[in-house]
């Protein structure tokens, strides 16, 4: 696996959560965006990114790939990297070959989560040295696109990022954040939250790509679900996957099961 899933989990369900307002509450379609003509910035309510994570990720060119080349570069604390241009929200063309400094990406993922990592948007600066001495060759906010961990030690093997522009649309895996365990009714008579999803995949504007969706549990009662339409997001997102598929539900506690098993 490419991170464990109990770190992950764990980091899911202690990240420190914004108040949300039913009043930005928007339920997605399935195949485009809810109101194409919404304005293309965050909107009150929903999440956005904190600029406290903003980083710079720092690179240099990398003139040639192979499993040898990849090999010297983790030798020497480098993450061997490409940067694409993104086409149909996926990679494209213009690749150019880099490489990033493992203990910038190690802190980067170690403090986010892969998920939240992977959902945010960075300024990288290529430089033709590290240390900000060298000459910048390119200059471009982007998306991580893929991450490649060391499946015994979560060491960065290698990334993939997408070029990012206010006029790019990206397919994303955004991330949930469950909210309102201890107001939900179901889970005060004792079931538990059976989560179903993670992420959902949207195709969203660079400008509005969100950090996480916060999915809220607060009135769930027993056999209660959530399925991907109720999920409250900008209106310029698309959803990728099929609206009716269930992102969590309250299940019976373990004696309502056997109650019922007999």
């Amino acid at each position: 696996m490419l991170l464990r899933r109990s770190s992950e989990t764990l980091r899911l369900s202690l990240i420190h959560l914004r108040p949300f307002s039913h009043a930005a509450a928007i339920t997605p379609k399935e195949g485009a965006p809810l109101d194409p003509l919404a304005p293309l910035e965050y909107l009150e309510g929903l999440p956005r990114p904190d600029p406290k994570h903003a980083e710079t990720i720092m690179a240099v060119p990398r003139a040639s790939s192979g499993k040898i080349i990849s090999a010297k570069e983790r030798k020497a604390g480098r993450v061997p990297s490409i940067v694409f241009e993104q086409e149909n929200g996926e990679e494209g063309g213009n690749k150019r070959l880099v490489s990033v400094q493992a203990k910038q990406v190690r802190k980067l993922v170690d403090h986010l989560g892969q998920s939240f990592f992977l959902s945010r948007l960075f300024e990288l600066e290529v430089r033709s040295e590290f240390g900000g001495a060298g000459d910048l060759i390119e200059k471009v906010r982007v998306l991580p696109r893929k991450l490649h961990l060391h499946s015994a030690t979560d060491a960065p093997l290698n990334v993939t990022f997408l070029r990012a522009p206010s006029s790019a649309l990206l397919k994303v895996d955004v991330p949930l954040v469950f909210r309102g365990e201890d107001a939900s009714p179901g889970l005060r008579k004792g079931s538990y939250l059976n989560v179903i999803k993670r992420t959902v995949k949207y195709l969203c504007p660079a400008d509005i790509v969100p950090p996480y969706i916060d999915v809220d549990l607060s009135e769930l009662d027993v056999g209660q679900k959530l399925v991907m339409r109720d999920l409250k997001v900008h209106p310029r997102l698309q959803l990728l996957q099929s609206p009716d598929q269930p992102v969590c539900k309250i299940a019976g506690s373990g004696a309502q099961e056997k109650k019922k098993s007999k």
